[in-house]
């Protein structure tokens, strides 16, 4: 039954890190990405430690810390380069900005 569990977890992190890649490539501005991406990824690869943990209960001391530089590091490296595109001038998306490849 465990093992069940801890597959359906592994399933569900795919499939958020799909629906993730998904985002990136349909999101039509650099801060609709970085949302997209971010939040999908974390979620995703969470997901993915859960079931890992749940498959290997040894391994969880190991899969604690790299579940918290996940998310410490995420949310940091998405505002820093939220932050660089809006100093580099990158305009929001907006209907009547629309880009040529959109």
């Amino acid at each position: 039954m465990m093992s069940l569990i801890a597959d359906l977890f592994l399933l569900l992190g795919c499939a958020f890190i799909a629906i993730g890649s998904l985002g990136l490539l349909r999101m039509p501005d650099v801060y609709n990405r970085l949302q997209a991406g971010t939040k999908a990824a974390t979620l995703g690869a969470l997901a993915l430690l859960l079931g890992l943990a749940l498959h290997h209960p040894d391994w969880w001391s190991k899969l604690l810390v790299i579940a918290a530089f996940i998310l410490f590091t995420n949310p940091v490296g998405s505002s820093t380069i939220a932050r660089a595109a809006r100093s580099a001038g990158i305009p929001f998306w907006s209907k009547d900005n629309k880009s040529e490849d959109s």
